[in-house]
């Protein structure tokens, strides 16, 4: 044996060290299969840049606890070319609010001063269940007899143009009036009510209303821009159409350069009267619900079936993933969930949740 050893010696130590490449290589080739099988590229983690590592949120401040104000904004067609802050509002629900697909906003601010937000409408009793989810101080110009009914019940901060609504121009309101009307000629007034926030924050104060909040941001952010090109349940999102009725659609042009969305209505350039440039939207939520015009309702106003949960979509940089939302309650925040059910996170910007009827047209390309 001794022999037979010296004489291979050599032999068997370079068998050996093969054979131990070969047991090191096979081990590494297990683990990365095994890596690769645990870390699929799903909504679960989406894929990331790095160049915005360094940066903070700016779309909000995620440690305030400073209460949002929500503000319902008149999106009527002879009210829109007047509409003034809506680009700076960091969440915009916009939801239906008459049978015939005329739509109206609940824009949210935050730790903000605009010097004119408006032009301000009425509120209906759906707008009050995402100024609870948010524990948001409502501000309103009238409401719908439900809506009037629920602000009472449910004890919502709110601010009235009714109450504390004035028919002079902003340079001429007395000092216990918090909403101007702008003189438009040719304008309905029900088109030309404003405020700001300096005055919101005066009626706060007047009417002692808490202004910290201890509900957690309805979404969180990513300082790296989340990009889900490769991600499960994913198309190209170049051009968004969404219908509230025939003669009245949303379309969102993706725009490179900014990695926004241009927003158009009817085919024409939604701008922000402040800044006289088109919307650019960073965030895009879309899903459809169920409704119907309340019975004995001579006005055709609308119940919205927004209690439950069903599909939708979470749109940004281009991209569309499909997502499950879910509002269990009216004061419950509304979970937005990737199909494997992880939570989404947004691209750090606004955000338009579009509150679809139902069976509407909702072209994606």
């Amino acid at each position: 044996m001794k022999s037979f050893w010296r004489q291979n010696k050599k032999y068997l130590v370079i068998e050996s060290i093969i054979l131990l490449l070969i047991v090191v290589l096979l081990i590494l080739f297990v683990g990365f299969k095994n890596k690769s099988e645990e870390s699929p590229k799903t909504n679960n983690q989406p894929n990331v840049t790095d160049k915005d590592i360094d940066k903070e949120i700016s779309i909000i401040n995620v440690n305030s606890k400073s209460r949002p104000i929500a503000v319902m904004i008149n999106n009527a067609s002879d009210a829109r070319p007047y509409q003034k802050g809506l680009q700076k509002a960091y969440i915009v629900y916009e939801m239906i609010n008459y049978i015939d697909g005329t739509t109206r906003f609940l824009a949210l601010f935050k730790d903000q001063n605009i010097e004119e937000i408006g032009p301000i409408r009425s509120a209906r009793h759906y707008h009050l269940d995402y100024a609870l989810e948010n524990d948001a101080i409502f501000v309103h110009w009238g409401y719908s007899p439900l809506a009037q009914s629920d602000i009472k019940s449910l004890k919502i901060n709110n601010i009235n143009g009714l109450t504390y609504g004035s028919n002079a121009n902003k340079d001429n309101i007395k000092s216990n009036y918090y909403f101007w009307t702008a003189e438009i000629p040719g304008v309905n007034i029900s088109h030309r009510r404003f405020t700001s926030s300096e005055l919101i924050n005066k009626a706060i104060s007047k009417l002692k209303y808490n202004t910290e909040t201890e509900i957690d941001n309805l979404f969180n952010y990513s300082v790296q821009t989340i990009n889900n090109k490769d991600a499960d349940n994913t198309v190209s999102a170049s051009k968004v159409e969404i219908y509230y009725s025939k003669d009245n659609y949303v379309t969102y042009n993706y725009d490179e350069k900014t990695h926004s969305y241009l927003r158009s209505v009817k085919g024409v350039s939604h701008k922000d009267a402040l800044t006289n440039e088109q919307l650019k939207v960073t965030n895009i939520i879309t899903y459809q619900i169920k409704n119907n015009t309340i019975s004995g309702d001579t006005a055709s106003r609308q119940e919205l079936q927004n209690i439950g949960g069903g599909d939708g979509y979470y749109i940004t940089n281009g991209y569309a993933t499909k997502i499950k939302w879910e509002k269990e309650c009216r004061s419950c925040q509304t979970k937005y969930s990737y199909l494997d059910g992880k939570e989404i996170t947004l691209n750090d910007g606004n955000t338009f949740i579009q509150i679809q009827p139902m069976k509407e047209k909702l072209e994606i390309s």
